[in-house]
């Protein structure tokens, strides 16, 4: 049994059926891909794995707890983080306050702003910070305005955000979109040391191939919401009917 489990999804909006029984088992510490075309489902999948959106029938588990109902605060309280297609992060402060603002974050989803001074100057989430960008090879920018950066950089950042939260699940939406291919290698590599050193289990929504078969050790492919097949990246390459549908134009 792995760490996630979705078990007979269904998902309509009006009549269109944008996730048909769908059953994916993410096995813990693994990097596990969600591939498929444009309108295959993958984005309304990743909404409902983070409780933006409700299946109208079927289970999402998480660690044997339901993510079903749960807010996107409660959710992340629960150990899942999500990387957005688009960094989120916050242009007007440096590289330094951004990785402190999870610190601020209270259990009940409120923010402590007026406490800006104190808890910035807790030695113990300061060094857990730094701590954080020396392993995302940040360090030497932390006093950087996050604007001023590359669409690499910003990605860098938003995941050390995500790291000093300590999630166990990291759902990452096209990390690589809009970057050179120098950053794209950039960001699977840091991928790949997140992973090894930190035990943490990644499900990846992507496009570029290139990242899929760099990455997954499991691939689950949608065809119009429905799950075509799940294998090992060896054999997904190797599918017929992947192959002919998606895969033609892959990276090699």
């Amino acid at each position: 049994m792995g760490i996630l489990e979705v078990k007979g999804v269904n998902k309509r909006f009006g009549g269109l059926q944008a996730l048909g029984d769908v059953n994916l088992s993410v096995e813990e510490n693994t990097v596990h891909a969600i591939i498929g075309p444009n309108g295959a489902g993958k984005s309304t999948l990743l909404n409902v794995l983070v409780g933006k959106l409700i299946p109208d029938t079927g289970s999402v588990m998480f660690d044997g707890q339901s993510v079903l109902g749960r807010s996107p605060h409660e959710i992340n309280q629960m150990g899942i983080s999500r990387v957005f297609q688009t960094p989120e992060i916050f242009g007007d402060l440096t590289v330094m306050e951004n990785v402190m603002i999870p610190c601020f974050a209270r259990r009940d989803g409120s923010f402590r702003l007026h406490a800006f001074e104190t808890v910035f100057n807790e030695k113990a989430l300061v060094e857990q910070a730094e701590q954080i960008l020396i392993d995302v090879n940040m360090i030497d920018k932390r006093d950087m305005h996050a604007a001023s950066m590359s669409r690499g950089d910003k990605r860098r950042l938003e995941m050390a955000m995500c790291l000093v939260q300590e999630p166990r699940l990291l759902l990452l939406d096209e990390p690589t979109a809009g970057m050179a291919r120098a950053d794209t290698n950039n960001t699977i590599e840091l991928l790949k040391e997140i992973n090894e050193k930190r035990d943490i289990t990644m499900a990846i929504i992507e496009h570029d191939m290139h990242v899929v078969f760099s990455l997954a050790e499991r691939i689950t492919v949608l065809a119009q919401g429905t799950p075509l097949v799940e294998d090992t990246p060896e054999n997904i390459k190797g599918h017929p009917k992947v192959q002919e549908a998606y895969l033609g134009q892959a990276h090699g």
